[in-house]
């Protein structure tokens, strides 16, 4: 793609860096076979190709970002599938954040949008407000206010879980001991909003891992990743919530040394290994590079010391495996799950259209209900037609978009991981009769 950016434009980094992927896109729409928002509104300008024009005509001439360049952009769900579909390696992942950094400057959004969107950004980062949240939330939907509203408002209460579980053990601050000879030893992010929404997973990937000889810290100070925030646009906010995760884990390698950085999130995994441009130009940007070297989803670092070897009563079970975008686009993080699931003595299958997003993808659900509604419908059909027992994903947004409208249970592969090997059975599937006899 031809630009004109002036010499006095390309002299700041990130238009020079817009600049540079914007000259590798040729065109060839091969994108749009695979982009969500496309397949379901068949408008250009809600395709990658699409954006990449607004984006272009927006950083180019200068412009005010506009009411028409934030609804496309906004749109995007940043599931990456065109980043795996062009043959020419455009960089969009990054284009379309310089081009959500812009919009948060200088658009002036309307009010509620506003107010939701800082909502969001105060609440889901944090824990404490989160629970505080849901547990506010639940006792709105027992007083029937989600039939009294619409819209996004009634987005929020569509994806709001039921129950809230008990802070759990593993997600405070602590050592937990390898089984025999130790072999290793790994940091795991206990994360904002997974462990408020679902405890378990770590739990599962603790136990796992400690069976296998891994011994496992929770490091003090390491809590969100900054993803939430990073994908709507506020940098700066990401960064510094980023920044104390940074320095937690710094401290362990320091200390006693670490292996790797266990990410049970994939939707954090993909923003974590991309933690060098998010601190590109910061004085921590160094250690951002060397630390982000050390992150890896669970599933990778399983099959990186030799998998998990069944336990002799394990389960054999059909499982749908659900390729969360953030893993199989953001990480190209392939066959490790499905690899790992197979070599638990579970029979896999693929999920139709995997490579499509289910809608969940962050705060995207909340924010672009519409789009994620249809999304997810489209997920749920294709996931009905394997016959599976239970479905399989390894991102906590896909776990909570599709939980509600499943026929069978869904969970994390690190937890069927945990049962098959040794481990208890997880709650989701002590509710299933027809397999808690297994």
């Amino acid at each position: 793609m031809q630009t004109n950016f002036s010499l006095a434009q390309l002299a700041d980094p990130d238009l020079a860096a817009a600049d540079k992927i914007l000259r590798t896109c040729v065109h060839c729409g091969f994108c749009t076979a695979t982009c969500p928002t496309y397949v379901i509104a068949g408008d250009e300008n809600d395709s990658p190709r699409g954006r990449i024009y607004l984006i272009k005509n927006m950083l180019e001439k200068d412009e005010q970002a506009d009411a028409i360049v934030a609804r496309h952009v906004d749109r995007c769900l940043t599931c990456l599938s065109c980043m795996t579909t062009c043959p020419s390696g455009v960089d969009y992942m990054h284009l379309v954040d310089q081009a959500r950094v812009r919009i948060e400057k200088q658009y002036r959004r309307p009010l509620f949008d506003r107010i939701l969107r800082d909502a969001l950004a105060l609440v889901l980062p944090n824990p404490t407000f989160f629970r505080s949240a849901l547990a506010l939330g639940n006792m709105a939907r027992l007083a029937g206010l989600p039939h009294l509203v619409t819209g996004r408002l009634r987005a929020m209460f569509d994806v709001l879980p039921k129950t809230v579980a008990a802070p759990a053990a593993t997600d405070a601050p602590g050592i937990f001991e390898a089984q025999g000879e130790r072999r290793g030893r790994v940091a795991i992010l206990a994360g904002c909003a997974q462990p408020v929404l679902k405890p378990g997973i770590n739990a599962s990937a603790i136990r796992v891992l400690n069976r296998l000889g891994i011994e496992v810290v929770v490091a003090k100070g390491a809590g969100c990743c900054g993803a939430l925030t990073q994908h709507m646009g506020r940098e700066h906010a990401a960064r510094e919530t980023a920044r104390a995760t940074l320095h937690a884990w710094a401290r362990e390698m320091k200390g006693d040394g670490l292996d790797a950085i266990i990410i049970t999130a994939s939707g954090c995994g993909t923003s974590i290994k991309d933690w060098g441009h998010l601190f590109r130009g910061d004085a921590d940007a160094a250690l951002a590079r060397e630390v982000a070297a050390k992150a890896l989803d669970i599933t990778e670092y399983l099959v990186k010391i030799g998998g998990v070897a069944p336990a002799p009563d394990a389960p054999r079970l059909k499982v749908a495996y659900h390729a969360a975008c953030s893993l199989q686009h953001g990480q190209r993080v392939l066959s490790a799950p499905k690899d790992l699931l197979r070599g638990a003595g579970f029979e896999l299958v693929d999920v139709p259209e995997g490579h499509l997003c289910c809608g969940s993808a962050g705060t995207y659900n909340l924010l672009q209900p519409e789009f994620a509604n249809e999304l997810r419908a489209r997920k749920l059909g294709n996931i009905a037609k394997t016959g599976a027992d239970i479905v399989s994903a390894g991102n906590i947004g896909c776990l909570q978009q599709l939980e509600g409208g499943l026929a069978q249970p869904i969970l994390h592969t690190v937890e069927l991981l945990d049962w098959a090997s040794g481990g208890p059975m997880p709650a989701a599937l002590n509710r299933a009769s027809h397999l808690s006899e297994h």
